[in-house]
């Protein structure tokens, strides 16, 4: 498979103080500022090799999303820390019924839930991220599919519960498909973008994604450069062009 995770990208009613937000929390920078899009991006040393990408959408938040971010921390006092610059930023505490949990659960300026976790080893080399949290009916199935079109291989499973990839560098987040069984009811509004190589030819990209998995999407709107697939439990995702 040729394709690789380039961008994790975040619907937005005001992209520029979302990506403010989340520059300010995670201690990166705004790296590209246009109409259509804003991207914040770490520094080359935490290891994160993907864009954090704000999009301007009409419509409002309406469920829990289905793929949320999970912070680290060094030490009990820097999660508190964390904590509270969250909150000093325009965060807010978010009850899902997690009850009592070592965790800290919040939401961002426009309700997009995140955890800011207390210290653990599996964390502990990631970055401010420590991973990127998907919501799975089959954890296993999503982990195959996502480590075939990403070429990220699995690292680590929790019992039947939690399946995690990692890049091949062994650097930045992770991504984990946790057990899950809420149903999908809308378009996520946090979604993730493959893309080749600068050599390859985009449709034959395309027809690999599909072939290990994927399925079209109709979003309606116009025509665009790239394509929307939805994974195997329907979670949407973008094939760019080359690059």
């Amino acid at each position: 498979m040729t394709t690789r995770l380039v961008n994790l990208v975040i619907d937005a009613a005001r992209p520029e103080v979302l990506a403010g937000f989340w520059a300010a929390l995670l201690g990166w920078h705004v790296a590209v500022e246009e109409a259509g899009e804003i991207d914040v991006r770490a520094p080359e040393s935490d290891g994160w090799g993907l864009d954090l990408v704000f999009v301007p959408v009409p419509e409002p938040k309406e469920v829990k999303n289905r793929i949320h971010l999970d912070l680290a921390s060094t030490t009990p006092a820097h999660q508190v820390e964390l904590v509270a610059r969250a909150l000093e930023l325009g965060g807010r505490r978010v009850d899902l019924g997690q009850g009592d949990v070592p965790w800290v659960v919040l939401a961002d300026p426009e309700g997009n839930e995140f955890c800011v976790l207390e210290p653990r080893e599996r964390y502990a080399d990631t970055g401010a991220v420590a991973s990127i949290l998907v919501d799975a009916h089959d954890p296993e199935l999503l982990a195959a599919f996502w480590a075939r079109i990403t070429g990220w291989p699995v690292r680590a499973r929790d019992g039947d519960v939690l399946v995690g990839l990692r890049a091949p560098s062994g650097r930045g987040p992770w991504l984990e498909f946790l057990r899950n069984g809420d149903v999908k009811r809308v378009k996520n509004r946090v979604h993730l973008d493959v893309a080749p190589p600068a050599e390859a030819a985009h449709a034959a990209a395309v027809t690999e994604v599909v072939a290990a998995g994927a399925a079209p999407a109709d979003l309606g709107g116009p025509e665009l450069p790239w394509r929307v697939l939805t994974d195997p439990e329907g979670n949407e995702f973008c094939v760019l062009t080359p690059r």
